[in-house]
């Protein structure tokens, strides 16, 4: 293994009077970084869900099967997936700006192209699929991004309310969004969508350059509020420069090195299990993400302007289950539970709740619907701490290709729930085994955590 650098040299704990008086004197930049996380994550999920909300109004103007559908609702995936493992090694090799930034800019211009693809109606799936690739390729580098600015800006004890708050953008983004999409598909039609949208994401990748740097880097951070992060865990020196030489030994190995990194992690039973939980959690996120809207307007009845309102009622839940999730799980910690506990009681708990979504099925009375998928979502919300894990258990020096591997996981996720359900409904004319599909997947993660997950620890270079 090559030797370690200045990022991988432990941090001297401040004193512990100085430690005490932290959280009074520090600073608080590091919740002006996770605000611009928390932003850039509710653009980036905005972006992965324009197709839901414009493809009912798509489906009829470019004659696209619901199969059709469920192929582009998966293209995203199929490229966020392969780009999972190599956009991990970019941020660990280049660092978390620059990487993150780029990406911004380049999903927000593919977005606002997607808003072309009425002008080539006899090729619009083909150049959409190819879109909403790229797309994909782009946002890769996304959540192992955040889950290691994260693991830079905050001590342990703060970072799982920190990766749930970003992590919930995820449904901030269909509150904030979903019904601005309905609104613009009906007022001025479904091309606006992805022009409005992208453009947005446009402009905040000219905003990241300004706000993100590395904690020793920047310009605003006080030392007192460095020391206080440095004591508590937080991996400050995660984006610290390479001596040149030793980059130059480690480009001669780094491909053998990854391939041999990914095999440990897989091996180690802790992280295979998270691994193996994301997939499963993720399947909730992409129903919600891909045909939630359809299923509201096709299943239930309702017009694409209600159905943009009306999904951000259980977005709006699952946002506040993943607050209330990071914010129970960083109080069990500081109340001496381990942090195994902390960390497995609102995922547990949460994931059973989501399994509620079956009972829709039984039900005709759409207010009920809404109230039953509400609680579902809030549920997922809840015991979505996949990105507080990954926090807590990845090698520091590969935290990227961590991220890339669990997130690798999560978008196979996103490739088979559009094309399972797709083909579930084509064959059955109605949602009923979708909706088991789904609860079925939340009833498997709750089994990953249980059973496969053991002690919650960081895993150290050492051991791959």
């Amino acid at each position: 293994m090559p030797a370690l650098d200045r990022q991988d040299e432990p941090v001297t704990p401040a004193p512990a009077a100085a430690t005490s008086a932290a959280p009074r004197t520090a600073g608080r930049l590091r919740y002006l970084i996770l605000a611009m996380l928390f932003t850039v994550t509710t653009i980036n999920y905005a972006d992965r869900s324009t197709l839901s909300i414009a493809g009912d109004s798509m489906q009829k103007d470019l004659h696209i099967s619901s199969g059709e559908l469920g192929v582009l609702f998966s293209a995203f995936s199929w490229s966020y997936l392969i780009a999972q493992i190599p956009g991990g090694w970019l941020l660990d090799r280049y660092g978390s700006k620059k990487v993150y930034g780029a990406a911004i800019f380049l999903w927000s211009v593919f977005t606002m192209a997607q808003g072309a693809i009425g002008f080539f109606a006899g090729a619009a799936v083909v150049l959409l699929f190819i879109l909403r690739f790229v797309v994909g390729l782009a946002e890769a580098p996304s959540f192992p991004g955040n889950s290691r600015i994260v693991a830079a800006w905050f001590p342990t004890k703060e970072r799982g309310l920190a990766a749930a708050l970003f992590n919930s953008a995820q449904y901030f983004a269909t509150v904030a969004f979903a019904p601005l999409m309905g609104w613009l598909v009906v007022t001025m039609g479904w091309e606006h969508v992805f022009t409005v949208i992208g453009g947005l994401g446009v402009v905040l990748a000219l905003v990241w350059t300004r706000v993100i740097h590395p904690p020793r880097s920047h310009p605003r951070l006080k030392r007192t509020e460095l020391e206080h992060i440095a004591a508590g865990g937080a991996v400050v020196d995660m984006d610290a420069p390479t001596p040149r030489e030793t980059t130059r030994a480690e480009a001669a190995t780094t491909g053998r090195q990854n391939l041999a990194h990914i095999k440990a992690m897989l091996r180690n039973r802790t992280m295979f299990g998270v691994f193996v939980g994301q997939y499963f959690i993720n399947t909730i996120t992409w129903f919600f993400l891909t045909w939630f809207p359809v299923y509201l307007v096709q299943d239930r009845g309702m017009t694409i302007l209600e159905a943009g309102f009306v999904s951000s009622l259980p977005a709006l839940c699952g946002f506040t289950g993943g607050v209330l999730g990071g914010f129970l799980s960083d109080q069990l910690a500081r109340r001496g539970l381990s942090l195994t506990t902390a960390r497995k009681i609102p995922v547990i708990t949460g994931l059973l709740l989501s399994t509620t979504i079956l009972i829709c099925n039984y039900v005709s009375a759409s207010w009920l619907v809404v109230l039953i998928m509400s609680l579902a979502f809030f549920g997922k919300g809840l015991g979505a701490l996949g990105w507080a894990v990954m926090s807590d258990v990845s090698p520091k020096q590969i935290a990227g290709l961590a991220g890339g591997v669990f997130n690798t996981f999560g978008a196979l996720a996103g490739i088979l729930t559009p094309l399972v359900i797709g083909y579930l409904i084509d064959a059955t004319g109605s949602f009923d085994l979708a909706l088991v599909f789904v609860s079925a997947c939340a009833a498997m993660a709750v089994v990953s955590y249980l059973v496969i997950v053991k002690d919650i620890r960081r895993m150290e270079l050492t051991e791959l």
